[in-house]
């Protein structure tokens, strides 16, 4: 069996509801929550501010959460899905960052032996 590729995402997370209130931590701690049991894990990265406009030409300016995620096309899928459900959103913008993610891990060996 195949498995499809993992790829580096970027999703951005809205920071505020459409009402303009900001979503507390532990709304977004069970989005993490959500995600994490999809991928495993991601990377929070600092809020970033954005301007963008709809197809009915009205410009949005808003706060968003960009956070990173090692997953294959499928999983990123069902985040932005389940994010637009989550946040109440008209649209979530997501990014595939890199097609070569090295991960090494660290093999613990006891400093007493040789």
């Amino acid at each position: 069996m195949i498995l499809p590729s993992k790829k580096l995402w970027e999703i951005l997370v809205p920071k505020y509801s459409n009402q303009g209130l900001e979503y507390n931590l532990d709304y977004h701690h069970k989005w993490d929550e959500q995600v994490r049991k999809i991928t495993g894990g991601m990377t929070i990265l600092r809020t970033a501010k954005g301007q963008w406009v709809n197809p009915k030409g009205i410009t949005f300016i808003e706060e968003m959460i960009p956070v990173r995620i090692y997953c294959n096309k499928k999983n990123i899928n069902k985040i932005i899905d389940f994010t637009i459900k989550y946040y109440n959103q008209e649209a979530i913008f997501a990014y595939r960052v890199g097609d070569e993610v090295i991960i090494k891990r660290r093999t613990f060996k006891n400093p007493n032996f040789k």
